[in-house]
């Protein structure tokens, strides 16, 4: 699907977003109407979905991360829906994921400090619905995140 010049394009993209087309062009080693073309059908066809500003949230004063992982009471056959819908409006939920096996859902929680985290816990997160079971990971280190493909 992704011809060499896709692959550079999108290499210098990854490295440089804010990069212009003639810049990009310039690093892949193609002509400027090219990268522009090759970029409008990777925005097309979805392997480029946006750009977007990526905030460090520590240096905006959160320094506790906490991964939670939800088993669900799947009694109610809308239990999904409504757990994500109601995790959606936590504003220090910053991922969700859902899962096939014992552990239905994850959510990331940022807080200020373990006070604040204590209030997002106890009045926002055990008020979820649908909640069976909960485990609380304390994050204490990333060791690798990558935002890069190996393209």
């Amino acid at each position: 699907m992704l011809n060499d010049s896709d692959r550079r394009l999108l290499r210098h993209l990854q490295a440089d977003p804010a990069a212009s087309v003639t810049e990009l062009a310039q690093a892949a080693r193609i002509p400027v109407s090219r990268a522009l073309r090759r970029l409008e059908k990777l925005r097309a066809t979805g392997v480029i979905r946006g750009i977007r500003a990526v905030i460090d949230w520590r240096a905006l004063g959160y320094s506790v991360e906490v991964s939670l992982r939800f088993t669900l009471d799947k009694a109610d056959p809308n239990a999904f829906d409504g757990f994500i819908a109601a995790a959606r409006e936590v504003p220090e939920v910053i991922e969700i994921q859902t899962f096939l096996g014992k552990v239905d859902v994850r959510l990331s929680v940022i807080a200020r400090d373990m006070r604040h985290y204590q209030e997002i816990y106890r009045g926002r997160i055990v008020t979820l619905p649908h909640i069976a079971d909960i485990e609380a990971l304390m994050h204490v280190a990333t060791i690798k995140s990558q935002e890069t493909l190996p393209i």
